[in-house]
């Protein structure tokens, strides 16, 4: 089969190799799944960068979200096993964790409602309590795990404001669903915050990127509101000052989705069913920007690291002739 190999670390193109290798070989309490689309997630760079909290063995193969077909025929989501990622014709992932593919969903959509669709409802709904009529500020708005969190806050009732970097990435914000969008690139994004709580602030904040973004939310959070730190895809961890939580009465929490697969596995399964409650009645949709074929992942991989890139960008080995649909 194909399979896109690492055999050093790096940046994704420059270390991602598309390769012919032996179908993986499942362990005990595994699966052998044919891969019917993989989406990009920015742990994909890491990975290849070195930079995750997992680093499989050299060589390994990147893609850790897959919407799969079993032996027998039934249409699954998994997070393969590495070093046998989801960037290949064939992976393997373990048996107990998959989860039934939405019938409302083709199978890019499908890939791309795991991860990032759980990382929002764990931080939503089980980490903030998030209630409707409540705002919800959503850093990063039209990426995967932001666009994941504006259309949760939106079907939990809640008045999302989106921040996006660029004007193209606004009016994606814009399309998903906020209620108010603002471009962290021309506004000032507390102000505008400010301004579209009557000055109250937000009283949730759904924060993936650290840095700037991060000193942004302490200060346009709410009174008793909460910031939910999911990730840095900014790059820069930043130190909290918790002084400042103490004398404006909010909560920092931190989101690590992963570990519920170890801690409460039935809780990601009760996710897996609200999720597919609201993607049978309409009320999400994954944005799937682009779907490249499996000679084009290592390029996409890269844009997603680059942080140019909308919603999500699906891997399709189906797709032939190197062209896009």
């Amino acid at each position: 089969m194909q399979a896109w190999q690492v055999h050093e670390n790096g940046e994704p193109s420059e270390v991602m190799r598309l390769e012919d290798v032996g179908r993986p070989v499942p362990g005990d309490g595994q699966v052998l799944l044919r891969v019917r689309a993989a989406n990009i997630n920015f742990p994909d760079a890491l990975l290849c960068r070195g930079q995750y909290q997992v680093r499989p063995p050299l060589p390994f193969t990147p893609g850790v979200e897959i919407c799969g077909e079993t032996e027998d025929g039934r249409r699954v989501l998994a997070n393969p096993a590495l070093p046998h990622g989801g960037f290949a014709e064939y992976a393997v992932a373990d048996a107990r964790a998959l989860l039934p593919a939405p019938d409302a969903l083709d199978d890019a959509e499908a890939a791309a409602l795991h991860i990032g669709y759980q990382t929002g409802w764990f931080a939503l709904h089980r980490r903030a309590a998030l209630q409707a009529g409540e705002t919800l500020l959503v850093h990063a708005a039209a990426g995967g795990v932001g666009s994941a969190a504006v259309q949760l806050g939106k079907a939990a009732g809640a008045t999302v404001v989106g921040v996006a970097g660029g004007a193209a990435k606004a009016a994606v914000a814009r399309e998903l669903g906020c209620d108010v969008v603002i471009d962290r690139r021309t506004e000032d994004v507390v102000a505008a915050v400010k301004e579209a709580t009557g000055g109250r602030g937000a009283d949730v904040v759904f924060d993936p990127v650290g840095g700037d973004a991060y000193a942004q939310s302490a200060k346009a959070v709410a009174f008793e509101g909460r910031i939910v730190v999911v990730g840095f895809a900014g790059g820069v961890i930043p130190s909290p000052a918790l002084n400042h939580a103490l004398v404006k009465n909010y909560s920092i929490l931190g989101l690590h989705w992963g570990l519920y697969n170890t801690k409460n596995p039935e809780l990601v399964r009760h996710c897996h069913e609200q999720l597919t409650a609201l993607a049978d009645r309409g009320a999400i949709r994954p944005l799937v920007s682009e779907r490249v074929p499996l000679t084009a992942a290592a390029g996409a991989v890269q844009r997603v690291a680059d942080g140019v890139t909308t919603g999500r960008i699906a891997v399709l080995p189906s797709l032939e002739n190197g062209a896009a649909a």
